[in-house]
């Protein structure tokens, strides 16, 4: 039998019933050696004795123990339900003090996982909410199309200009859903970024790619200043993701006939890399908010997206050891630079 699963009052009999035993051997023992009877009355009263205190010892032992069992109970209780963080005894010599400074050490884990977990489900509350506010809007418009088309008779002219709004709704719904799986996918480690040496200016005519059509459409010039042999350690695919969000939004919010710059500065510890437009620029109360997820300015509703672009433009960036920040003033245009670690 194991001694954990004995109980203290088992213990007490056997420890009692080998001691009497013992002591009556060694008084029998004595008695044959001596043939005197005072040995066996002697030791008759010292296992009296014995006994005595033993069964004082477990006595206060078990109150102890008892005492013991139900402060750790309550601790454990005040863990359980966080109501309160479990005392700490003064005396860290005792069994108590080194288990209650453990329990403290736990339930101060315990609060920041709660404290996390708390965090992460109003985030996604927070997400939830934001997207289904970006959804609702283009799904009310679909709505709307459909029930026109279905409910009465429309000329030809009228059903192309309608099957126009269910296309562009139903753009602005993929866009949503793109952009979305991209964080997701970031924020979770799905995806991880390869840092490689290769040369910047690749990454940017990769980002190029994507606003040159409708930068040319509003008459905006484009220019590039950055060393063709610049070579970084950089992720070059979500590295171009980022700096095609910045440009999509300089033509976005750029008018027609304005000029968006690009230029790379070579410092010792960072590569810089502006991008410059003559845009109607941003307040330096909206400037730490505009890097928030989903959002926007009250202004700039009427011009397609979703908010999203300069949240995911700022994750690329960090996640490889950068940092981004903002220089603009309404009416004088914006500048974004992107500081990337040279190694």
């Amino acid at each position: 039998m194991s001694l954990g699963r004995i109980s203290v009052k088992n213990i007490f009999l056997l420890t009692c019933g080998g001691m009497a035993v013992s002591m009556l051997a060694i008084c029998a023992v004595l008695l044959w050696m001596t043939g005197e009877s005072w040995v066996l009355i002697g030791g008759g009263l010292l296992m009296l004795c014995a006994l005595a205190w033993l069964y004082f010892l477990t006595v206060v032992f078990s109150k102890r123990l008892s005492v013991f069992t139900r402060e750790l109970c309550r601790a454990m209780d005040q863990m359980i339900s966080g109501s309160e963080e479990p005392m700490r005894a003064a005396d860290r010599e005792t069994l108590l003090a080194r288990i209650g400074y453990r329990l403290s050490r736990l339930y101060d884990i315990m609060q920041e996982n709660r404290r996390k977990v708390d965090e992460e489900r109003q985030e996604l509350q927070m997400l939830v909410s934001d997207v289904s506010h970006q959804v609702k809007t283009p799904v009310s418009n679909l709505k709307m199309v459909t029930d026109t088309l279905l409910s009465k008779p429309v000329t030809e002219e009228e059903r192309r200009e309608f099957l126009q709004g269910i296309r562009n709704q139903t753009d602005k719904l993929e866009f949503l859903f793109q952009t979305l799986v991209k964080t997701s996918r970031l924020e979770t480690g799905a995806i991880r970024l390869e840092k490689k040496d290769a040369p910047l200016i690749d990454t940017l005519a990769m980002a190029l790619s994507g606003i040159v059509y409708a930068a040319e459409k509003k008459n905006i010039s484009v220019t590039v200043d950055c060393p063709e042999d610049l070579c970084l350690s950089h992720d070059g695919k979500w590295t171009a993701e980022a700096v095609f969000n910045l440009l999509d939004n300089a033509v976005k919010y750029t008018p027609a006939g304005g000029a968006i710059r690009i230029s790379v500065e070579q410092w010792e510890m960072y590569v810089k890399l502006n991008v410059s437009d003559t845009g109607k620029g941003i307040p330096e109360s909206n400037q730490a908010a505009i890097f928030r997820r989903f959002y926007r300015e009250e202004e700039v509703h009427g011009e397609q997206g979703v908010g999203i672009g300069l949240y995911l433009t700022r994750e690329i960036v960090t996640r490889q050891g950068g940092y981004i920040k903002v220089t603009s003033e309404p009416g004088q245009g914006s500048e974004f630079s992107i500081m990337l670690p040279t190694r």
